[in-house]
């Protein structure tokens, strides 16, 4: 029966009192829902030190501080019992205020170090509870049983090359099947394993060439080993992008689709992933180690409807430090937030806020500076000019949060952050405008990261806009292309100039000033690759309609030098030059010994596939492959020598090189005695059939009666025929006179 409220004053009488509260306690006593008390905000943490009743208040105010990175923890909401011996248990039961900080503190603090001899284990009650029930945990210990113990196949196996020679391997994904070969120089290469279907997108190498990835509406897959097994797998539902960090042992998934748990759950994914695109995993044990939303991109302006004009997404979007021990990422205008890992938890639980920061890149190697004792990690990051403030560059150090160093800037369109690979050289591109904001010029500010306050030198010289620049890998020399057109998309490239730079000579160990070199003129170059081990470059122009040039550089060319390059660390010399017809992409092997050019099926349906060049520009092969989409050499780990021992082989090398050329000669002596026995196979196959034909051909003749030699019997019936007399008149006339007669 519904209660009555007939019985409440009406608010219209003289006598009521508005002030007055309506006391409806009865009510609620005799209406009230008992609902059940929920435990989902507290955790259960195991691995805890041992402690007594004098020392536990010590280790849970020091737990408590690991506790609050997730939320709100009260000291007193920790409960750790003791035993009858007054010891703790090593574990304790703590109470967050949400249910959502309990979760992220299962996820983040899990595994986290307390000591060197103890790491928390985290996990809701709730779960520890639900087991029981469903009878995954017995009331009584049993020790676990080990399974028997199988050996995994090695995933760095393709390093020691069956034939000793070296060679590097490649793979194709072509259509819809993924081929994996030996590249064998000039000859055919060689199948490893092809598979239809191994990808949905789009494949991609780790970058030590440990794992094959392959993309799935269901996720991440990594193969690897002899057999290229699969090695992880990671769910992420429509993922479209994946990065991996510099040692492999990171992965960043995204898709553009938000991530939706479905309410049986997920297998690796948590509730609160629901709604984030990108997933940071960690590659060894394939969990998730934390995700996150997209970010807003601020808008560029309006365009002619007066929509405005977002931002294209960077990729990647979580950045790595050279060490694996730090991910970061831009907010573009406002901070940088840096993560440690594998905790992921925010670097000193603060942003770094930089106003109106525009870019950042962690430098690729750890730079050991002049006068630094600790080296820590770099990033670089440039701000634009905010009213009356210069545009700035600078360099920070972490995990202390250090500036390094500043360099003020004027007149900025905009900047461009390029590291060299060992990350002793930083250089900035600036694009300024004039005082008209009608023309573009570009300087390149040099930052000397390994010397002393880290000195800043301006390469001069430069006139025109400078639209690809590229550092020699454990180099100091760099080439840039300039052009004085406007940059625009188009068919037909634009006029461009290709210049070469490089480090005057100074006594002493330390590096000069940078200097011209020499600059081509009249060109359509717009792509810069280097080897990977320094030295040679190709420079050439891609993904044209009408241009398809490909130049063979060697910065150290051995034969005589000109005397204006006396003074400098280079001997520029062009070795070749080779078109590739809707040439795509161009990739170096990890040796520095070939060059792989495609054309994919991606940008052009003309005349797809690949060809092989050496180092010196010269072409070994020449591939057409149908539908070929990708073309890619599987990179190498660093080599595991130390400076010193590969010093001493480049020393040594001519007494290597007998070695390798002896072999050289050996496989191609061996290559023309194979080509001997075919031939001499084919001759005697030939005899054979010759032979076996003219027995059937004498059985034949036999058989009807005929003679065996056809010519024969053909000149012995001409000799049976009768004798023919041939008479022939020959008239002649020997004399002719005329006689008048009257």
């Amino acid at each position: 029966m519904a209660p009555s409220f007939n019985h409440l004053p009406d608010p219209e009488e003289e006598d009521y009192d508005e002030e007055e509260e309506l006391d409806f306690s009865d009510l609620r006593e005799r209406f009230e829902v008992q609902l059940e008390e929920g435990l989902d905000t507290f955790v259960v943490i195991d691995g805890l030190p041992e402690v007594t009743e004098e020392t536990r208040p010590k280790l849970i105010k020091f737990l408590s501080r690991k506790l609050n990175t997730m939320g709100k923890v009260r000291e007193d909401s920790v409960y750790m019992p003791l035993g009858d011996d007054g010891k703790s248990f090593k574990f304790a039961f703590v109470e967050y205020s949400t249910a959502a900080e309990a979760a992220a503190a299962c996820k983040q603090l899990d595994g986290v170090a307390l000591d060197k001899k103890h790491k928390m284990e985290v996990n809701k009650l709730t779960d520890i509870e639900r087991f029981g029930r469903e009878g995954r945990i017995d009331e009584k210990y049993s020790p676990p049983k080990l399974d028997d113990f199988q050996e995994k196949e090695h995933l760095r196996s393709w390093l020691a090359d069956p034939t000793g020679r070296g060679r590097d391997q490649f793979v194709i994904y072509k259509d819809t099947s993924v081929q994996m070969f030996w590249n064998n120089e000039k000859d055919a290469p060689e199948l490893i394993v092809e598979r239809p279907n191994w990808t949905e997108a789009f494949v991609q190498w780790s970058p030590q060439g440990t794992y094959l990835t392959s993309m799935h509406s269901q996720g991440v897959q990594l193969w690897g080993g002899p057999s290229w097994l699969r090695q992880k797998r990671f769910a992420h539902p429509y993922v479209n992008l994946v990065d991996f960090s510099p040692g492999e042992k990171y992965l960043t998934t995204w898709s553009h689709r938000p991530i939706s748990i479905p309410e049986d759950g997920h297998p690796q994914l948590a509730p609160e992933d629901d709604g984030k695109n990108y997933v940071i995993w960690d590659i060894e044990t394939g969990k998730p180690l934390r995700s996150f939303a997209n970010l807003d991109l601020p808008s560029t302006g309006t365009d002619e409807a007066g929509q405005p004009i977002k931002r294209k997404m960077q990729w990647p979007a979580f950045k790595w430090s050279a060490d694996d021990n730090y991910v970061a990422r831009l907010t573009q205008g406002s901070s940088i937030s840096v993560y440690e890992l594998p905790s992921m938890l925010l670097l000193d639980k603060k942003i770094i806020k930089i106003d109106g920061v525009m870019d950042f890149d962690w430098a690729p190697a750890t730079p050991r500076r002049d006068g630094i004792k600790t080296y820590e990690q770099l990033f670089c990051y440039w701000t634009p000019e905010i009213g009356s403030n210069p545009a700035k560059v600078g360099l920070m150090s972490i995990p202390s949060k250090e500036i390094v160093r500043t360099l003020n800037l004027f007149s900025v369109t905009d900047a461009k952050l390029h590291w060299q690979s060992d990350a002793s050289y930083l250089c900035v591109k600036v694009d300024r405008h004039s005082k008209s904001k009608k023309s573009l010029a570009t300087s390149l500010e040099i930052f000397r990261v390994k010397e002393k306050g880290v000195p800043v030198e301006v390469v001069e010289g430069i006139k025109d806009t400078v639209i690809n620049f590229a550092w020699e890998p454990k180099g100091d020399r760099f080439v840039i292309i300039t052009t004085a057109e406007v940059v625009a998309p188009s068919a037909v490239p634009p006029k461009t100039s290709v210049a070469f730079y490089c480090p005057e000579k100074v006594k002493g160990a330390g590096v000069g000033n940078f200097k011209h070199i020499r600059t081509y003129d009249k060109k359509n170059s717009n792509a810069i690759y280097w080897s990977p081990k320094g030295r040679f470059v190709v420079v050439a122009t891609v993904s044209s309609q009408q241009s398809f040039d490909m130049e063979f550089f060697d910065l150290d060319f051995e034969g005589e030098k000109p005397e204006s390059d006396k003074d400098l660390t280079a001997n520029l010399q062009l070795m070749n030059v080779a078109d590739h017809f809707g040439v795509t992409d161009i990739e170096w092997d990890p040796t520095g010994r070939f060059v792989a050019t495609s054309s994919s099926f991606w940008k052009h349906t003309m005349e797809n596939g690949f060809h092989m060049y050496d180092f010196k520009g010269e072409q070994l092969r020449e591939e057409p492959v149908e539908k070929i989409k990708q073309w890619l050499w599987r990179p190498r780990p660093p080599p595991m020598l130390t400076k010193e021992e590969q010093k001493t082989i480049r020393k040594n090398l001519r007494e290597y090189s007998k070695v390798f050329d002896q072999e050289d000669a050996d496989r191609g002596a061996s290559a023309d005695l194979a080509v001997v026995e075919h031939r001499r196979r084919l001759l005697d196959e030939w005899l054979a059939w010759r032979s076996t034909t003219e027995e059937d051909v004498k059985n034949g003749r036999l058989d009807a009666g005929l003679p065996l030699d056809p010519i024969e019997g053909l000149i012995k019936k001409t000799d049976e025929s009768e004798d023919k007399v041939i008479e022939e008149i020959v008239e002649e006339i020997v004399e002719e006179t005329e006689e008048i007669v009257n």
